[in-house]
């Protein structure tokens, strides 16, 4: 049985929510703040009103039934679940039933490859990773172009945190908005080091607090983080961002074999090899998490939607000793990612266009994302990290540490290409050597020339 909680990831299988009316209970947290009126949501709503013109130039034409329900596609997550439960809220604003299916990271894939390619018009919002997929689906043509609408200032774009807002950007068209955001977070236990000065501060100081307090052993390790070739690239960015690296230069080219990239490589490297556990090449969050939690390890670093874990007795014998901190500070400082994990969207064959972007001011209006922050949903508005209310669910010392890293965010974590999953590949490669011990630099250099020739295939691509 996986450790992770429901509320930091995927929950099972396909799910369906229909009208408020879900086909299994929904369980859901209280209301936190009054529902948004109907007089200021009609704000949000003088946008698509002005803009009807937009959907009769899709490529679907025709004005669908009144009966027919605005169609959500959606991961099974905890926003996903969250925001089912006020569809009766929206339905009753916007006149029309909500249908949100909800299926995991891999179906939901899947879904849109097949729907897409054949520009279907049963899927209105789409729930998409805008660092993931937005680029192919931009190429492709999937996504209606939003950068009109989010222009009405009753939506308040400059609202949103620049970091997620610059990835909803794609060829200078507004594909997505941002609805969950995620940073690092430096978990560490306070009974280990509050005799060494309290959390690191830097990244020499976690790797020196590391390696003192490793007995790797008698199993007892100074941290631990993923290790896996492809799955360890998220996280590790932090970390080449703090030694002042990037996946690619300022001119498109490969940044991953500069000596800020290697430098960074040989640091994680050394960290894993020296005080972390046995198989660390083989850990994914799946594997590494569990670790920590059983008060295996000093320190941790990995995305701060996942504390819920450290806190639940039942799979956790930390909850009354984790501390939380701030990404340590590199030679460039500290520069963590600070990224939408997930974004929702309007599919550009859909038929109603217009409810379909209601929707998304709806769901990620400032009433809305302050509501969601409040229940433990991070999202992308300042307004709503500037609020002392939404933070309240949130162990204070996190509170503190997601919205510092917030502001020093960088907004990718991963290379922004067409071919992710191959570009992590690459990328991950020299990773797997550092952990190992090996020698970095041959491999780093090996590692640069192949993703320079992957680049110059991908960008070929890009040019739509």
């Amino acid at each position: 049985m996986s450790l992770i909680r429901p509320a930091t990831g995927t929950t099972g299988g396909p799910r369906s929510v229909s009208g408020g009316r879900p086909s299994e209970p929904l369980t859901g947290p209280a209301l936190t703040s009054a529902p948004l009126s109907r007089r200021s949501f009609g704000k949000l709503l003088v946008a698509a009103a002005g803009t009807a013109a937009l959907t009769a130039c899709s490529p679907r034409s025709g004005t669908p039934s009144p009966d027919a329900p605005l169609r959500v596609m959606a991961i099974n997550h905890v926003w996903s679940q969250a925001i089912s439960a006020y569809f009766p809220e929206f339905e009753d604003m916007i006149g029309r039933r909500v249908s949100m299916q909800m299926l995991t990271a891999d179906q939901l894939s899947n879904s849109y490859n097949v729907k897409l390619n054949a520009s279907a018009t049963d899927i209105d919002v789409m729930m998409v990773r805008a660092l993931q997929e937005q680029l192919l689906f931009a190429r492709n043509g999937w996504m209606a172009d939003l950068t009109d609408r989010v222009e009405d200032t009753a939506f308040a774009w400059d609202d949103f945190q620049q970091a997620p807002r610059d990835r909803s950007i794609t060829r200078g068209n507004v594909l997505s908005v941002p609805v969950v955001t995620e940073r690092p977070a430096l978990y560490y236990r306070k009974d280990l080091v509050e005799g060494l000065g309290g959390a690191p501060q830097t990244l020499d100081d976690l790797l020196a607090m590391s390696l003192e307090l490793a007995d790797r052993d008698n199993g007892q390790f100074g941290f631990v983080g993923r290790g896996q070739r492809a799955g360890a690239v998220s996280q590790w960015s932090s970390f080449l961002y703090s030694f002042g690296g990037d996946f690619t230069l300022d001119d498109g080219s490969s940044g991953i074999g500069t000596p800020e990239a290697v430098a960074a490589y040989e640091y994680y490297g050394r960290l894993l090899h020296e005080a972390g556990p046995p198989g660390a090449t083989n850990m994914s969050l799946e594997q590494a998490m569990p670790i920590f939690a059983q008060g295996k390890a000093a320190f941790y670093v990995d995305a701060d939607a996942i504390y819920s874990n450290f806190l639940d007795p039942s799979i956790s014998t930390v909850q009354e000793t984790v501390g939380f901190a701030p990404f340590p500070a590199g030679p460039a400082g500290s520069r963590p990612h600070n990224i939408p994990s997930w974004s929702i969207g309007v599919n550009a064959f859909s038929r109603m266009q217009d409810d379909a972007w209601a929707f998304v001011q709806w769901a990620s209006s400032p009433e809305m994302v302050a509501r969601l922050q409040a229940e433990g949903i991070p999202g992308a508005r300042q307004s709503a990290w500037s609020d002392p209310e939404t933070l309240a669910s949130f162990p204070p010392e996190l509170a503190e540490t997601m919205r510092i890293n917030a502001e020093n965010g960088i907004g990718h974590d991963r290379p922004e290409v067409i071919q992710v999953g191959r570009a992590r590949d690459i990328v991950g490669r020299p990773l797997v050597a550092g952990i190992l011990g090996e020698d970095v630099g041959p491999v780093a250099a090996d590692a640069d020339a192949e993703f320079r020739d992957f680049l110059d295939r991908d960008n070929r691509q890009q040019e739509f």
